[in-house]
């Protein structure tokens, strides 16, 4: 069986290709995509042929945000299924390509347990789970008191959600960006554009925690002089190396956390919250495009500024 899927075939060539499905599984189900989305992060990286993992090599099919409805379920998975909206977090279900993530095509082949039901929940708003489920569970790891006031860098997709989590959580939240356009949609007790008024004038009291959600060492340095004593470093970024003057990190007893996607059962706590109306992402979803315009989805989300995150939608071309 074949399926349309979006292939990056070389570093910087991304486009629409025949793939080949494997056979199915008495466990899977088959799901037929409706919306997926860019992970600017992880994506800009195998664009540029830049992954850093072995496993990794083009020609490779990507993406971890689909939407779709489930069209077939095989006779082990759970017959309730059928017909229902479900996330699915990347599908490893073709022959002769890479399939990391795998999640970008028309249709996917994945075991029932791993899919997602979107019920109660608007399905174009599924494909923010990951992202969600990411911001959420570094969050968690804060372990954020009443008292807590976060410094929240970089108003990205994963830093706005980051800042949406930490208020429900009751801290006092700051957020950064240099691009006013994405302050205006933030969620957040005060908001500084960078290169707009300084950082350390308008932050008037030490935060106990910064999120870097920028990927930026210069950004993190910056503002290392406002955290507390015994205060904390979440990295939400991706970095190839740690650059980081090392005497306010000393002085400061400093500590530095990372964080690795999500734990289990975070996809449906993030579910939940938005069908729920306590986390707001349909203001995330600035740009949409048809399925036959990938390429340019890709531009868009990977250079445009103004854009927090594109839906391509496969039932328009």
């Amino acid at each position: 069986m074949n399926t349309q899927a979006v292939v990056i075939s070389e570093p910087g060539k991304v486009g629409l290709q025949q793939v080949t499905l494997r056979e199915r599984c008495p466990d899977d189900v088959v799901v037929q995509t409706a919306y997926t989305s860019i992970s600017a992060g992880t994506e800009r990286m195998l664009l540029a042929g830049q992954m850093p993992h072995p496993m990794l090599q083009l020609p490779v099919i990507p993406g971890y945000e689909t939407v779709g409805r489930v069209v077939e379920v095989g006779p082990e998975a759970d017959a309730s299924l059928q017909d229902r909206w479900v996330y699915v977090g990347g599908a490893h279900c073709y022959q002769g390509i890479n399939p990391a993530w795998g999640g970008q095509s028309a249709t996917i082949l994945t075991p029932a347990e791993k899919v997602i039901p979107l019920d109660r929940m608007e399905p174009r708003q599924g494909v923010m789970l990951a992202l969600t489920a990411t911001a959420l569970h570094g969050v968690d790891l804060l372990n954020l008191q009443p008292d807590s006031r976060v410094l929240i860098l970089g108003q990205g997709p994963v830093g706005q959600l980051a800042a949406r989590i930490a208020k429900q959580q009751g801290a006092w939240v700051t957020v950064t960006d240099r691009n006013p356009k994405r302050l205006q949609t933030a969620v957040a007790d005060q908001t500084i554009h960078v290169g707009g008024e300084s950082l350390t004038d308008a932050v008037t009291e030490p935060v106990s925690v910064v999120v870097d959600a920028t990927g930026s060492m210069e950004a993190l340095a910056g503002s290392l002089p406002l955290l507390a004593k015994g205060g904390t470093i979440m990295l939400l970024g991706y970095y190839t190396t740690l650059q980081l003057p090392y005497m306010p990190l000393f002085l400061k007893e400093a500590r530095i956390l990372t964080s690795r996607e999500w734990a289990p059962g975070d996809l449906n706590r993030c579910r939940d919250l938005i069908a729920a109306g306590q986390l707001d992402v349909e203001l995330l979803l600035t740009h949409e495009m048809g399925v036959n315009d990938v390429s340019a989805a890709y531009e868009t989300a990977l250079n445009d500024e103004d854009c927090l995150k594109v839906v391509i939608n496969w039932n328009i071309t």
